[in-house]
Order: structure tokens, then sequence, then C-alpha cells
């Protein structure tokens, strides 16, 4: 699903990552853990396509997203790829319903087809009654739970999460935690997580460590 190679990043004299190689499978769920400044959130979003890397490349799929620049990578990203953040990101003057279905009006899709799409997800998430609801209405679980359907209804390839629970209670973590697995069994989905929550590094299919700019294990 992913493949990336020798990828290096510098912020001025700063080595943040130095020569990273990561391959990831379909449906397979991987964390990345580590100290902080060891590069993770920074290699997620070189291989999310939010950054570029200085030297190496990323393919997702067939595609070497290396090579992709302005609209096309624009496209491609909103397509393929899902991101779910620690603080969820979501536009506060819009419902939840509006927030879910943002990313499908940019990929041009029909809205009545995205509005029913929203309410599946919603409903797989726990959240269908919550729709209407502007996102200071919401809980902080239920906001990660609209941001978790954002990431979704555009059917991406694979997903990108941020310390995902990071601001959530031990419930709702947990409860998170639990739904990213059944949403890889339902859907398919490959999901790259960076996480200093080690019961939800440790559920993972592989745990991949990193160390001063290096995976030191996992690979």
């Amino acid at each position: 699903m992913l493949v990336a190679k020798g990828i290096e990043k510098y912020y001025g004299d700063l080595h943040v990552l130095k020569g990273v190689d990561v391959m990831i499978n379909q449906g397979e769920v991987v964390s990345i853990v580590g100290a902080s400044g060891a590069g993770k959130s920074t290699l997620l979003h070189i291989l999310g396509t939010l950054d570029e890397a200085d030297k190496g490349e990323v393919k997702v799929g067939e595609t070497n997203v290396t090579k992709l620049k302005g609209d096309k990578l624009a496209e491609f990203r909103n397509r393929e790829i899902g991101f779910i953040f620690q603080f969820h990101n979501l536009l506060p003057e819009f419902t939840g319903a509006e927030n879910i279905i943002i990313p499908g009006l940019i990929a041009g899709r029909n809205e009545k087809e995205l509005k029913t799409r929203a309410k599946e997800l919603a409903t797989i998430l726990g959240v269908e009654g919550r729709l209407q609801h502007k996102p200071s209405e919401l809980s902080g679980g239920e906001q990660q739970r609209i941001a978790v359907a954002r990431a979704l209804i555009n059917d991406p390839k694979i997903i990108f999460a941020d310390e995902p629970s990071g601001n959530l209670d031990s419930k709702s973590a947990q409860d998170l935690h639990e739904l990213f697995f059944r949403l890889r069994d339902e859907f398919g989905q490959s999901f790259v997580i960076v996480t200093h929550n080690q019961e939800l590094a440790e559920m993972a299919d592989r745990m991949l460590t990193m160390q001063d700019g290096k995976i030191v294990s996992g690979l």
C-alpha cells in the first residue's frame, strides 16, 4: 500500500529524518512510537504528503507522490488519503454532518450521496444522533469520531493519525483505539498511527520505534 525509501528531512541545520525506509501493507495497522523529537510526526506528514522530503521518495499504491505537485497532489491527497489529528480540526461554524462531507464536496462528489454516506459512517461510529450539532456542542470523544468519519468519507486507501487519542479521557481513548481495528476489518484500509499511548501502540499489527531520526525496530 505504501513504500517510502531513503526519506531525509532537514529544518535548517537540524537533520530530523536520516534515511528512513517504511513499507505499509494493505489492511495493516502500524503504530509509530519514540521519544519527543525522534521525528515521528515529521515522518507521518511526509508519508501523508502534507510535507515534502528533502531526499527520498514515497509511493502510495502505484503512484509516486513525490513527483506530484500543486493541484494534482491536492487531488490525490483528497481522494486517496485520510487524516485524523489530535485536536480534530473541525470547523466550528458547521454541524457534524457538514464537517464530515467537506472532503467529498471538495472532490466534486454528489452532495445527496455524501449525506447518505455520512449517516452510514456516523452510525458505525456511534454518533448518528449528533450530526446536527456543532463541535462546541459535542464531547471530545464525539468530536474525534466526527473527525474519523470525515477522514473516511472519500474511502481513502490509507489513513494517517497523529496522536488521535492524545486529547481524550481514557475511556474515550480506548473506544477510539478499538474503533480503528473495527474499521480496518470492515473497510480493509491501512492505518498509520503516531502515538505516545503504549496500549494503542501495542495493539497494532506492527510497532515501529523511532530514535534520532531513524527507525530502530519494527521493520
